[in-house]
């Protein structure tokens, strides 16, 4: 296999002599730029439905009904998850997907607007700006299917729809289920405040309920006849925090107390923690994950309780693919980061007085990132899976105004306006480029794939974290 630096150079050399078909490119983003307003509606309309992991039933339909309209066939209930769909187009290799997410997440709720403003009746938000992506990706996919009829070039296209991200891990039972299995290339995106195409991992992570069964009783006038669930929850979270000191330094350990009983009066019988651990490496969680095991046992024998869990997610870290990231970095920096109207700088400006002190810059929306490669962050993600099946690559455009953390009403809030609806827009042109470059260049794959064969090794297996259970359709209820 050739060396980085060659496959670097060979990379560079395709997309120099590949920039001379600037008039196909023009036809991608023209398609684009055509159906921007199409790709507005579809995405504000899954931003208002706000439907959490496995319930989102109307998101996935209006996907659906997108793609069918432009002569996708569909693939419905995919991987025994009714809101997951494969959508394809086209015939022979190579094969190409395009991946969307459209999952919202439980607790926050929010108006388009640049204060804190919940929106009466609403529990749950986009506010990991899933609607953008599921839209976004959905109008790549599109134009990539216009540029095969047009140009008569053989190969699929391919859009997977990717239900509960957050903490459901929809794409790890795709994976399982093999549906993976004849693509050769995966592209996806995710919103963020920052334009970039990096080739980068993330943190492996698995997670579990853990339920303590004992004995209720009377608090105060027979507490010796109790056997207290919650003590076993709480004893448990104390031998968790004293690990904190003795697990490897990147280990990420946090949980939340889901059940601790009802009544102070009354010794609770039934009591629930909800754990996440992560670290960057998943046999080295594994090790993790077992010693956190131990905690919730030796809680149970101590509070003369019974103990029993149920495994909700695992996600891989995420395989970098150089030679995919290098080629996607270069469409992005072809297209230009989000431009703001001033209407846009008005609505950030207010944006940032909600932000940490020197968190924006005016004028870093239109940035991108210099390239880099070996860089992990400390999320978790189910793309994970999907990179140790297939090469994959990644990018994140300015969807929310600089600085803005995800998860928070901040970014609810810009994902409903104009700076959002850009930031997709940016994204949809770069991965339509980035997939027609692969149609146009077989080399490149090729070299993508004896890049992930090396990084994966020779002897790896694939065996998913989460083990053989269904997937939880009802995790969100």
């Amino acid at each position: 296999m050739p060396s980085k630096l060659t496959r670097i150079t060979l990379v560079s050399a395709i997309l120099t002599l590949s920039s001379l078909a600037s008039q196909a490119n023009e036809g991608v983003i023209s398609s684009i730029e055509t159906r921007s307003q199409q790709l507005t509606d579809l995405s504000d309309l899954i931003w208002d439905l706000a439907e959490v992991g496995y319930q989102e039933t109307r998101s996935s339909e209006a996907l659906k009904s997108a793609l069918a309209a432009e002569g996708f066939s569909i693939e419905s209930g995919v991987a025994d998850i009714p809101t997951a769909f494969v959508a394809s187009y086209g015939s022979g290799e190579p094969v190409i997907a395009v991946m969307g997410e459209f999952d919202a997440l439980p607790g926050i709720s929010q108006a388009a607007v640049p204060f804190e403003q919940k929106i009466e009746g609403k529990n749950a938000a986009q506010a990991c700006g899933h609607h953008l992506f599921g839209a976004g990706s959905a109008g790549a996919a599109i134009a990539v299917k216009e540029w095969l009829e047009r140009t008569g070039t053989p190969g699929t296209i391919q859009f997977f729809g990717t239900p509960a991200e957050e903490g459901g891990s929809g794409k790890v039972y795709m994976v399982r289920a093999g549906l993976f299995d004849g693509v050769d290339t995966v592209i996806h995106w995710h919103p963020s405040s920052v334009n970039a195409a990096d080739s980068a991992s993330t943190l492996a992570n698995r997670s579990a309920k853990f339920t303590f069964s004992g004995v209720s009783s009377h608090a105060a006038s027979a507490p010796d006849r109790g056997r207290s669930a919650l003590d076993a929850v709480e004893s448990m979270n104390f031998m968790v925090n004293l690990l904190r000191e003795h697990v490897p330094t990147a280990t990420r350990l946090h949980y939340v107390i889901t059940n601790g009983g009802s009544a102070p009066n009354v010794v609770p019988n039934t009591a629930q923690s909800f754990y996440y651990v992560r670290h960057p490496n998943e046999t080295t969680l594994r090790e993790i994950w077992d010693r956190v095991m131990a905690t919730a046992e030796a809680a149970a024998v101590g509070t003369g309780t019974s103990m029993s869990y149920e495994i909700i997610h695992g996600n891989y870290s995420v395989l970098p693919n150089d030679t995919l990231a290098q080629v996607m970095h270069a469409k992005l920096s072809s297209v230009g980061g989000v431009e703001y109207s001033k209407a846009d700088e008005v609505f950030a400006a207010e944006i940032s007085k909600t932000l940490p002190a020197g968190a924006y810059t005016k004028g870093r929306a239109a940035d991108i990132k210099p390239f880099e490669t070996g860089q992990r962050g400390n999320g978790s993600t189910d793309v994970g899976d999907v990179s140790w099946t297939v090469p994959t690559v990644g990018m994140s455009t300015a969807t929310w105004v600089p600085g803005t953390g995800a998860h928070t009403w901040q970014a609810v809030a810009a994902g409903g306006t104009p700076i959002g609806h850009k930031g997709m827009i940016v994204a949809a042109k770069s991965m339509a480029l980035t997939a027609v470059e692969l149609f146009e260049n077989p080399g490149i794959v090729i070299e993508a794939k004896a890049e992930f064969d090396l990084r994966r090794g020779a002897n790896f297996q694939y065996e998913a974290l989460l083990g053989d259970r269904e997937p939880p359709l009802d995790y969100r209820r």
